[in-house]
């Protein structure tokens, strides 16, 4: 077992590619996680079980929103747990790739994790905002489920996308070229910035302002459903082009 200097110069090509990626995850979560990951490494940690430390975080921030009265020190507590969970979340497929330990019951295992705290944290606000809000009119009750909707499909989508675009490749053979993919863009990694988990996350620090958080968390809402629009659009037409191709 090399050194935690050694073991982070091997985490930093072992990354998955940048494209689609927006600044936040790439510049502040996945090197945070390449950090987690050289600790889990030199710990003995198997991916999966780093897989389940992200959701031990993540879950039991959620649980907290759901059960506990919002408050400045709350928000805070729970942007930070979140912020870890999400940066264990990129710890997990690191720490595979290096010791090559990962396969599909890691990946099911991640996924499985991923769609429960999309869920969660929707259902969470909801919980919070009917025992604790004073809201304006019950039709806020609403949002968070706007926003779960918006969340899952977004996920789900883009899961069936990838692994859809997979399978038409791999039934055409090794002769067949797939579309040559764009290259990474820092304009499409900013513009992908609102759409980014972790930048949702920071809603949670205004829970103490409850209805700087009801304006915020709408304005996300809003933005993750354009880009849900956009995305199933640029989704379907490219799945579209592999048909045809």
């Amino acid at each position: 077992m090399g050194s935690t200097g050694t073991v982070l110069r091997e985490l930093r090509g072992a990354q998955k590619s940048a494209k689609g990626v927006s600044l936040y995850s790439r510049y502040v979560n996945r090197p945070v996680g390449r950090v987690l990951a050289a600790g889990a490494y030199r710990a003995g940690m198997t991916p999966n079980q780093v897989t389940l430390t992200s959701a031990l975080f993540t879950y039991g921030a959620l649980a907290s929103v759901a059960l506990v009265e919002p408050s400045w020190t709350l928000g805070v507590l729970v942007w930070a747990a979140l912020a870890v969970g999400f940066a264990f979340d990129s710890a997990d497929g690191q720490l595979a790739r290096l010791t090559g330990r990962g396969g599909p019951d890691g990946e099911w295992l991640d996924h499985v994790v991923d769609c429960g705290k999309l869920l969660l944290v929707h259902a969470a606000v909801l919980i919070s905002f009917y025992r604790f809000g004073e809201l304006p009119s019950d039709a806020w009750l609403l949002l968070p489920l706007g926003f779960q909707l918006a969340a899952v499909v977004t996920f789900c989508a883009g899961l069936l996308r990838e692994q859809l675009g997979k399978a038409a490749v791999s039934a055409r053979g090794p002769s067949w070229a797939a579309p040559a993919s764009a290259p990474v863009s820092r304009v499409r990694a900013s513009a992908l910035l609102p759409a980014d988990y972790g930048v949702f996350c920071l809603v949670f620090p205004l829970l103490g302002a409850p209805g700087a958080f009801r304006a915020g968390y709408a304005a996300l809402a809003v933005v993750h459903t354009l880009f849900l629009g956009l995305f199933l659009a640029k989704w379907f037409r490219e799945l579209k082009v592999l048909r045809a191709g």
